[in-house]
């Protein structure tokens, strides 16, 4: 059995849920299917999501908020009418549009994007309708109790066709929580690793995850297939990929999660799973990826590694004025603090007047505009010359390297560059690694 889970540009509009129907059918394996809110149908249109949000503002303060609900109301309307469904929303829109009017909470309001979505979709597949709330468990303080879901799942969810719309659960007395954005992923993850499915699919408008941004990087190599570890740090290191949270539950269950495009189903797209057997004709370097505006704080201090506080009470520092630090190289008597600009702009001389009082360093200097890309691939461990590669690809383009990271598992080395040389150092890397193959 597969968990099959469909964004919101596979639900925007009729012609898109042909093309979910046709997936369905072509693998009796797909019978649990998770559904998102219907996306933009063209550059021109809006999301559904963004609309309910717009809406829930509008009505509590008692204003537009009836011209934006008609536009969703006719959205799935439209829906219905095109695909001639059996189900007919009207009458539950308009008892919908009056809770909205009342004093619900703004997670009740967006969830419905998702729930209309699945009953559409539920219709017009022949499968069974099950709300979210009554299988996905929060507790009182709005966190997943994983041990009642699982249980809520199996007892739910048998063997037949299901639809549930993703994104929402619900606490024991009914109210609707929601995950954060692109919740829908999470939704899926959870029953994937609930029922211990096979395979979670998750479909959307892409043929799986690139080797490098498609912006800076003109037709980058598809990855076929990535493990946990990598997709991790390629995530974190600001590429596109699924939602960080959406990961855990399959992934603790090592079940593979497969990244398909609805628009172009007999696409490869992208494996995910718990460890790659890599072969010899695969590439060395996964996937690159990066992200700019960071500061850097160098901080001196003669003998500071024989002080056994000076690291304590440096990060301390930060923790302080809530401030994470992304990465921290450092020398004998130097350490750099990598920080994000945003979260230092305002702070800088708090924290250097800090630092000097606690630390008490022989001399601190603060540098902004430090790009960090990630070269990620657990091809790389054991492999001599990965690192000379990627160093030699930046000093061809003249670019001066001002900050390095390698950890010992030789997952990822982290380069710092400066923001202006960004664009050209991660066409540098890919090249080296992909084009002179």
């Amino acid at each position: 059995m597969k968990v099959t889970k469909f964004g919101g540009s596979s639900c925007a509009a009729a012609s898109q849920f042909s093309k979910v129907k046709a997936i369905i059918e072509a693998d009796s394996e797909r019978k649990i299917v998770v559904v998102s809110a219907p996306g933009k149908r063209d550059d021109t249109d809006h999301k559904i999501t963004d609309m309910l949000y717009l809406c829930h503002q509008f009505m509590q303060i008692g204003i537009g908020g009836d011209e934006v609900y008609d536009s969703i109301s006719e959205r799935f309307l439209t829906i219905q009418n095109e695909l001639d469904l059996k189900i007919d929303l009207t009458e539950e829109l308009e008892e919908t549009r009056k809770l909205l009017k009342s004093d619900v909470k703004v997670d009740f309001t967006v969830s419905r994007g998702e729930y209309f979505s699945a009953k559409l979709m539920a219709s017009y597949l022949g499968c069974q309708f099950v709300d979210a709330a009554e299988i996905i468990r929060f507790n009182q303080n709005n966190q997943l109790d994983t041990v009642q879901t699982k249980q809520l799942i199996r007892e739910k969810i048998k063997d037949d066709c299901f639809v549930i719309p993703g994104f929402y659960g619900a606490k024991a007395n009914g109210e609707i929580v929601t995950f954060p954005r692109g919740g829908s992923d999470i939704t899926g993850s959870i029953l994937a690793a609930a029922l211990g499915v096979d395979e979670y699919e998750n479909w959307t408008d892409v043929s799986g995850f690139l080797a490098a941004d498609p912006r800076i990087v003109d037709n980058p190599k598809p990855l076929r297939r990535v493990t946990y570890e990598e997709l991790r740090e390629l995530s974190y290191m600001g590429a596109n990929v699924l939602h960080e949270e959406s990961i855990l539950p399959a992934r603790q269950r090592n079940i593979p999660i497969h990244i398909l495009n609805t628009n172009a189903p007999n696409d490869a797209g992208t494996l995910i799973v718990p460890r790659a057997k890599r072969q010899d004709e695969d590439f060395v370097v996964t996937g690159i990826a990066g992200l700019k505006n960071f500061t850097v704080i160098d901080v001196e201090k003669y003998h500071m590694t024989e002080d056994i506080s000076f690291f304590r009470k440096l990060c301390s520092v930060f923790e302080a004025n809530n401030i994470s630090i992304h990465h921290m190289p450092s020398s004998i008597d130097r350490v750099s603090i990598i920080v994000n600009e945003k979260e230092m702009k305002g702070l800088e001389k708090k924290i250097l007047e800090e630092i000097d009082i606690y630390c008490s360093p022989d001399m601190i200097e603060i540098t902004s505009g430090l790009s960090l890309i990630a070269v990620v691939g657990e091809n790389m461990a054991l492999r001599s010359g990965v690192s000379s590669r990627v160093f030699g690809s930046l000093a061809d383009e003249e670019v001066n390297i001002r900050m390095i990271s390698q950890g010992s598992s030789e997952l990822n080395i982290i380069v710092g560059v400066a923001n202006e040389d960004f664009e050209k150092s991660i066409q540098a890397i890919y090249n080296k690694f992909f084009e002179d193959k």
